[in-house]
């Protein structure tokens, strides 16, 4: 019997082409296993992404990476091995974080490799699934506000699309900084996000967000467009937008630089020293992750087209491992 005969196997998410929901299929694949510095987790949830159904969608990774690809980059789960040199982690211990981004993940399937300091402790007092909702855009919303943008005590923070995934978790950390929080949403997510620390809410749907806000010292933007002018007009002279979205040939450069106002494209990156502050934040009841709907691994077509209707509250997950 060969070696490729004997190595374990593992049921995973893959596409061989680009194109919709449907091009994502559960198939049986070679378990990975763990070089000098990296993890063997085994997965038992994985946070679903708007990067996930882009990925999906045009078919290669920003790497260029292209099918066949396994999708993925939240993962909550248990060390199953660990790879020469590791010592922040043994089998056994309990992890969340987010693999290899903006390289492939594979968080799609029931285990995962990643060099170990792009996990960290999964947070005491919440389970796999919601941890697995945290890492990408928590991390996202950690390094737009405290690190990119400095976020301090008494500052106004505008942030865009508060209920989604990034936004909700943003406000959250906005407030745990000492901000003064006012969010974008439609109405129906304006007591969710009163319950979240937000101090102040527009219906982007009813109304000019851009009239009713102003002298905001920092904008965190993950909707990107039009959004970007009016987001330009609230900011105070000196003020900072992050945009996750690339600042492409729409976005008002003139403006942004006539109004002394700093915009930059934030990309995020595995982080384990956030990570861990994030954790501190959810064990101090302070941060409080939501997850709309969870599908088995199975269901992650369901997943996909849930996501793309650009109206989730929260996070969706992917269950993996019972």
């Amino acid at each position: 019997m060969t070696q490729a005969e004997t190595r374990p196997t593992m049921h995973a998410v893959s596409q061989s082409a680009a194109g919709g929901p449907e091009v994502l299929a559960l198939v049986r694949t070679g378990r990975p296993e763990p070089v000098a510095g990296e993890i063997l987790v085994r997965v038992h949830a994985a946070g679903v992404n708007p990067s996930d159904w882009k990925t999906r969608s045009r078919g290669r990774f920003a790497d260029g990476t292209r099918p066949p690809f396994t999708l993925g980059h939240d993962v909550s789960g248990v060390v199953e091995a660990v790879g020469r040199g590791v010592t922040v982690f043994r089998p056994g211990d309990e992890v969340f974080g987010m693999p290899r981004f903006p390289h492939p993940g594979g968080a799609y399937a029931e285990y995962v490799t990643a060099p170990a300091r792009h996990f960290a402790p999964r947070p005491k007092g919440i389970d796999h699934i919601r941890a697995a909702a945290l890492p990408l855009a928590g991390l996202t919303a950690w390094q737009a506000l405290v690190d990119t943008a400095e976020v301090r005590p008494g500052q106004r923070v505008l942030v865009h699309a508060a209920a989604g995934g990034v936004g909700h978790l943003a406000v959250q950390i906005a407030k745990a900084r000492g901000a003064y929080v006012i969010g974008t949403a439609s109405a129906g997510k304006h007591d969710l996000l009163r319950s979240l620390g937000a101090d102040e809410l527009v219906d982007h749907r009813t109304g000019d967000f851009a009239r009713a806000v102003r002298d905001v010292d920092v904008v965190l933007d993950a909707v990107g467009g039009s959004t970007w002018a009016g987001s330009v007009r609230t900011l105070r002279p000196g003020g900072t937008l992050v945009s996750i979205l690339p600042l492409d040939e729409s976005f008002p450069a003139g403006a942004a630089e006539a109004a002394r106002v700093r915009a930059v494209f934030m990309l995020v990156e595995p982080d384990r020293q956030a990570l861990r502050e994030i954790a501190a934040l959810v064990e101090d009841g302070r941060l409080r992750v939501i997850v709309e709907a969870v599908f088995p691994l199975a269901d992650v077509a369901r997943a996909h087209r849930l996501g793309e209707r650009g109206r989730t509250t929260g996070k969706i997950v992917l269950s993996v491992t019972p």
